[in-house]
């Protein structure tokens, strides 16, 4: 977090940034500025807007008139460990239960995931997933959620784990492989998700 010395006014500009940027997207013109605070003119909201700058509390986006960042907010840590559970099948089912094999750093935001999230990584090993951009060595990431039919989730069938589509029909979940060359498969007893699919990494050949 950087210490920035404002004045209580700067520090009211600043708040009111932040909440119009989070409900619109778009930092508030002065006119809007002026108006709020009552100043006697736009000049005077735009003197408080670099006087923002100048003490780093707001940084203006080049190219983009009203936008601006925030770098108490950026410096804000987004690199989250998510512990890797070993690798799963994307073939047929593997009857190994997943073991912690450390974590991932990754940047949550650039994933989209929400930081309240509760994930979880996999190393794929095999070619039942490949028609849905699936491929032998890929790392998914999971989340420990409901799924919905038609999620790529990590489950286990019958007791064993494999990463498949889930899909319902006809009030019946089964799971069904991206690629004709391997079988839905349908569970005789149990059929338990673990994770659905919120991100893929593959590394840069």
């Amino acid at each position: 977090m950087i210490s920035i010395n404002l004045t209580t006014r700067q520090q009211e500009i600043l708040e009111y940034l932040k909440s119009s940027q989070r409900k619109t997207g778009i930092m508030p013109s002065t006119r809007e500025l002026q108006h709020y605070f009552g100043f006697a003119s736009q000049t005077a909201a735009m003197s408080h807007l670099r006087a923002l700058e100048k003490k780093g509390a707001i940084q203006r986006l080049p190219g983009k008139a009203r936008a601006v960042a925030f770098p108490d907010e950026l410096d804000r840590e987004e690199i989250v460990d998510i512990p890797i559970y070993g690798r799963i099948a994307a073939g047929y089912g593997d009857d190994t239960t997943p073991e912690k094999e450390g974590c991932l750093s990754i940047d949550i935001r650039s994933l989209g995931i929400q930081r309240s999230a509760r994930t979880f990584a996999l190393k794929v090993r095999g070619e039942s997933m490949v028609d849905a951009h699936i491929c032998d060595g890929d790392v998914v990431i999971m989340e420990f959620r409901e799924p919905r039919n038609g999620d790529v989730v990590a489950a286990l069938i019958d007791g064993e784990t494999t990463l498949k589509r889930y899909v319902v029909e006809n009030g019946k979940p089964f799971l069904h492989a991206e690629n004709k060359n391997f079988p839905d498969l349908i569970p005789a007893r149990e059929l338990i998700v673990q994770g659905v699919l919120v991100a893929l990494l593959r590394q840069a050949a």
